[in-house]
């Protein structure tokens, strides 16, 4: 894991792409993943996506330090029951996991969450905070809370945020309110946080539905963050695929205090996207996109429909 001074650590984010169980949720819109829905969602199907969701968690960042990521946020999880059967499959059992998830008031009941390893990661405190957006009628817009967890690696403490935001279904710019609202919320809450610690470093993570260079993303880079994956994406490269045009959606922003040079026992080094070939459709239009479990109602039988993203931190002894 580490040369004799230095240890690395892997930080990761990865959209799971509708992770539901097979049960109906009477009170969010989950119909589509039961056995009884044109997708005909059942716990055969279930299991086989939590193996491979496993087996691509443990490979990510280990090529790199050879190390499974110890700090993993997620979207797109239904239920706190679906992460602990995720960190209890096959290729994560041994890793030992643990699970940070609370419910969302999102109406089609997914949410955000936090893996970690307990072996070298202890958790100080978690909590969600709202964001508020309204739809095109004024009407309150029930969307993913932002998860706040209060972590200590090796006795250095930090902040990890880990967001979803609002998506661009409706139309790009007629959403875009939405996303800036939840940008505004990520600073809020940091700068609660640093009122309290004003040498407090945070880490924000997640499936922004906005690229680097959207005002969002922009509005916090302006602040006391830097975006280490605003070259990561080119018209070949990115998280995601929509009608044959990359996005750089899952990005991952540290704030300045990682970035010190002298004197910075912790420090950030660099951010990748993890998209090995065996992630990707083989052949056809969409080779080399993700290979995702559903292309609209027909089951491929894949992975996610996001590629994860990564960071990379080093702690000097």
């Amino acid at each position: 894991m580490s040369s004799s001074d230095v240890n690395h650590y892997c930080f990761a984010f990865y959209n799971l792409e509708n992770l539901f169980d097979t049960k109906n949720d009477p009170v969010t819109l989950d119909d589509d993943f039961t056995e009884k829905s044109d997708r005909r969602w059942n716990e055969k199907r279930f299991r086989k996506k939590i193996k491979k969701l496993g087996s691509v968690i443990q490979q990510i960042g280990y090529a790199d330090i050879g190390f499974p990521p110890i700090i993993v946020g997620v979207a797109e999880v239904e239920n706190k029951y679906v992460l602990e059967e995720l960190v209890n499959s096959k290729f994560l059992k041994e890793k030992n996991y643990g699970v940070v998830h609370y419910d969302s008031p999102d109406e089609r009941g997914i949410d955000t969450g936090l893996l970690y390893r307990k072996e070298y990661v202890e958790i100080l405190d978690s909590k969600t905070h709202t964001v508020h957006i309204q739809n095109e009628h004024g009407e309150r817009d029930y969307t993913r809370d932002i998860l706040a967890v209060h972590i200590a690696i090796e006795n250095h403490e930090f902040y990890v945020l880990v967001n979803h935001w609002p998506s661009r279904r409706a139309g790009v710019e007629k959403t875009a309110p939405r996303r800036m609202a939840a940008a505004i919320k990520n600073l809020e809450v940091v700068e609660a946080i640093k009122a309290e610690d004003e040498d407090a470093r945070f880490v924000i993570m997640g499936d922004f539905n906005d690229d680097p260079k959207s005002k969002s993303i922009q509005h916090i880079t302006n602040t006391n963050f830097y975006n280490p994956m605003e070259l990561l994406l080119t018209r070949e490269e990115g998280s995601t695929n929509h009608k044959g045009a990359w996005n750089l959606f899952d990005q991952l922003l540290v704030s300045h205090e990682f970035m010190q040079q002298h004197g910075n026992r912790f420090r950030f080094e660099k951010a990748e996207i993890f998209n090995p070939e065996h992630l990707t459709e083989y052949e056809g239009r969409r080779k080399g996109n993700p290979f995702r479990t559903y292309l609209g109602a027909y089951y491929a039988g894949g992975f996610s429909d996001h590629f994860p993203i990564y960071g990379l931190f080093s702690m000097k002894n």
